[in-house]
């Protein structure tokens, strides 16, 4: 007990120390200039109870006092308020973990530490954060990927170290023009700017970066990253120069420059390399893009060219970046005209179409002009290169062959050409086989004929199209031929087709599309109408045609037309014509003649029959004839009274004895209604009615019996009574009470009289009433009589009842459904 007061105050010492551990959240040092503002995002974590921050207390360049045990330095904040003086220094946090400062504005002299001195209600804490204001804004830091390579995309990173949400800054981005290029040569590449801000504890910033794809021209060039203040103002910037890698730019000399020279002259090329990075390491020839097989050298030298010479030349320089490629150059190698060729276009060639041959022949300069032969003969007025026909005949058929020259002299003539003119086949024409005339199903045989052809015929095509003959593709056989087969035509092939005028098959056959129409009415069909029907077909060859009617597949009569003057309900069914001809007949499909009409013949049919034992089910069925069918139905009993049931079928569950009598249904639809005649149903008793009965009557009979026997005892014992009251009254001069005693209502078969004799009535209950007298022997001198709680006996009570027979109600009737 005396150590309790040393160790509370111990308590109290560590609880309010400076080395509980607090954990905070905030930038090491912190960037601003003259005249801008400071951010100070700060998060901390109270080892004590949450939100128990009492106090804080901003410091600048503070120190610990050991004397005095306490910290001492300007005091940033709290400050005292001063009237329509702006607080510089505020603080943005809460009392729970954030201790985010802010100072507006910020010189120069508030560089040093900041110390922020927080109390809480167990624990102090000082924390200390560096502050940089500089006179002038730093510049901010452009950071460089590592390694930049032409025409992929690269990020560049603008830096600066501050970020204030009260003080606007942006950073802004040039990049400088490659020498010798135009503005829109060197910002042809796509470039996008995104500048962004952090207020984070981590890092305090603000960031702008650059994404371009750089071109090789870029590369030794600068780009710049200056900050503007609030007022769009130069501050502050920073320059870097860039380091593009980048394939070799080749270009190519010649000798002689206009790299055209005669056959056997010397040419020499020569390929320069005119910016690297890194240096080139190989240098490869092209010609007509093949690679040489030549050494690595940036000369190439050709003693004596030929013809073979010509062509398109470019070198290649590497390195590890790619290869880059001069411009192509043209090497013309001059001659005169090799030995000519003719050629032939279009091919084959055609009667009646155009047809242009080509003199075909080397020569460097081109040829200036030509002369043509035809079949050894020169062809006069025909100079140029190219020699048409625009419309060819068979007279211009044979062997071409020119002659070219150029301005060094005139070649030779080389290989003829042979001009076959070729035509389609002619008179093409189709023939049938079979006598007329041609019925339906016949086999019909056809032949495909022509007079002349050049090529000769290859192939041939029918329309429509059906089955080939292998062996003889011109001869069309047809199986069972059809009604409806249409025209037919056959095209002679060789390289052309040629169609013959189409032949018409004159195919009987018999009446098609047969089938049933209903003339009149135009809507429905009621009893008593005029009605109407015509049998009609599509087409018949011959049209000669003949009709016949059915009736549910009996034959009716013959006639286009089928008439009824008034029908009734026994002409529905279904009917169907026959349409002949000398070919043969067409049955239409069955058409259904729908006959409406009010309901007839309505009965009333008993299940399972018109007698039936009471407790037993019942149903009486509505049976019509109606089209449509019966949509209402009403029952009536023997004196015409409305059942109130509209369902075709009554059901009596159980049936009853009050139910025997007579039944009648009504059934109507939206054309009439009809009624049926009566119907009687009889219910008789079941054997438990009749033995329930004849208990009752003699229940009964037993009941006046045993009443009788009762009134004879009643009657002896008021008697007995009346004489021992006068004989008390005699002796004692003194009168006494009668106690009326209540008693429960019971059953009567409760009672082993009426269980005995078997009365007991389940619908009622007998209300008795009962008085007990009770005489005591002895007890004469007491003065006056009293009720006892003993057991009467039986020879000194008189128990007085009185029956009432209850009213027997009415028999309820069975539930109609």
């Amino acid at each position: 007990m005396h150590l309790l007061g040393p160790l509370i105050l111990l308590f109290d010492y560590w609880s309010f120390s400076d080395s509980a551990e607090w954990k905070f959240n905030h930038p090491g040092t912190l960037y601003s200039w003259e005249g801008a503002c400071a951010w100070i995002p700060c998060l901390y974590t109270n080892p004590g109870p949450k939100g128990s921050l009492k106090d804080f207390t901003l410091y600048h360049n503070h120190d610990y006092d050991d004397v005095t045990k306490n910290f001492s330095g300007t005091i940033l904040y709290p400050t005292p308020e001063v009237p329509g003086q702006v607080k510089r220094v505020r603080y943005v946090g809460d009392m729970t973990n954030n201790c985010s400062l802010s100072i507006q504005p910020v010189h120069a002299n508030d560089s040093g530490r900041l110390g922020l001195r927080m109390t809480s209600e167990t624990d102090r804490w000082m924390e200390t954060i560096n502050l940089n204001v500089s006179e002038r804004p730093p510049p901010p830091h452009i950071q460089l990927p590592p390694y930049i390579e032409e025409s992929q995309e690269v990020t560049l990173t603008c830096r600066l170290l501050f970020a204030c949400p009260g003080y606007p800054i942006q950073l802004r981005w040039s990049l400088e023009y490659p020498a010798g290029t135009s503005t829109s040569t060197s910002t042809s590449t796509s470039t996008s700017t995104s500048t962004s801000t952090s207020l984070k504890p981590e890092l305090v910033s603000t960031e702008s970066k650059l994404r371009f794809q750089p071109l090789w021209t870029h590369h030794g060039t600068n780009v710049t990253c200056a900050l503007h203040d609030a007022k769009t103002q130069l501050v502050s910037q920073q320059t870097r120069l860039l380091d593009v890698k980048h394939r070799p730019q080749v270009e190519i000399k010649v000798s002689p420059k206009e790299a055209t020279v005669m056959k056997g002259e010397l040419v020499t090329m020569t390929c320069q390399i005119t910016s690297s990075n890194p240096e080139a390491t190989t240098i490869s020839w092209f010609k007509d893009k093949t690679k040489l097989r030549k050494p690595n050298t940036a000369t190439l030298t050709l003693s004596r060219v030929t013809k073979e010479d010509r062509g398109t030349y470019h070198c290649q320089a590497s390195n590890s970046v790619g290869s880059g490629d001069s411009q192509e150059v043209v090497l013309q190698v001059q001659f005169v005209p090799e030995p000519s060729r003719v050629q032939i276009s279009p091919l084959p060639a055609r009667e009646g179409r155009m047809v242009e041959l080509t003199c075909l022949s080397e020569a460097n300069p081109p040829p200036t002009n030509y002369t043509w032969y035809h079949n050894g003969k020169e062809v006069l007025g025909r100079t140029e290169e190219k020699f048409q026909i625009p419309k060819l005949h068979l007279l211009h058929a044979g062997n071409y062959c020119c002659l070219a020259e150029n301005s060094l002299g005139l070649g030779q003539i080389g290989q003829e050409a042979e001009l076959d003119v070729q035509y389609s086949p002619k008179e093409v024409t189709v023939v049938i086989q079979n006598p007329a005339p041609i019925r339906e199903g016949d086999d019909v045989t056809l032949v495909c004929n022509y007079k002349s052809s050049n090529p000769r015929v290859t192939r041939y095509e029918w329309t429509p199209q059906f089955p080939r003959n292998q062996s003889f593709p011109e001869v069309l056989r047809i199986r069972k031929v059809t009604w409806d087969l249409g025209q037919i035509s056959c095209r002679a092939c060789n390289v052309w087709c040629e169609q013959a005028p189409p032949v018409q098959l004159d195919v009987e056959y018999v009446p098609r599309d047969v089938r049933v129409l209903k003339m009149n009415p135009p809507t429905e069909i009621h009893s008593g109408h005029r009605v109407l029907l015509q049998c009609d077909f599509s087409s018949s060859r011959p049209q000669e045609v003949r009709f016949l009617w059915k009736k549910n597949g009996s034959l009716l009569e013959e006639g286009k037309e089928l008439k009824f003057g008034a029908i009734s309900p026994e002409d529905a069914g279904n009917y169907s014509c026959i349409a002949s001809n000398s070919v043969g007949q067409t049955t239409s499909k069955a058409w259904r003649l729908r006959v409406l009409y009010a309901p007839r013949r309505l009965r009333v049919s008993m299940v399972p029959r018109d007698r039936v034992m009471e407790g037993k089910k019942a149903a009486l069925v509505c049976e019509s004839d109606a089209n449509p069918p019966v949509s209402q139905y009403t029952w009536f009993d023997g004196n015409n009274r409305n059942l109130q049931h509209t369902g075709q079928t009554l059901r009596l569950e159980p049936a009853q004895v009050q139910h025997t009598g007579a039944y009648r249904c009504q059934g109507a639809n939206h054309l009439g209604v009809g009624v049926s005649p009566p119907r009687t149903l009889t219910v008789y008793y079941s054997p438990e009615t009749i033995g329930k009965r004849t208990a009752v009557g003699i229940g009964a009979c037993l009941s006046i019996l045993i009443l009788a026997i009762c009134g004879v005892k009643l009657r002896k014992g008021w008697k007995r009574i009346q004489g021992r009251q006068g004989l008390q009254e005699n002796s004692s001069g003194q009168s006494f009470f009668v106690r009326k005693k209540k008693v429960r209502r019971t059953r009567l078969s409760d009672t082993p009289t009426s269980a005995s004799l078997g009365c007991y009535n389940p619908v009622m209950e007998d209300p008795i009433s009962y008085a007990t007298l009770r005489f005591p022997a002895g007890e004469m001198d007491t003065g006056h009589v009293g009720m006892s709680a003993s057991t009467p006996n039986l020879e000194e009570m008189v128990t007085y009842s009185v029956l009432q027979k209850p009213r027997i109600p009415g028999e309820k009737g069975a539930k109609v459904r």
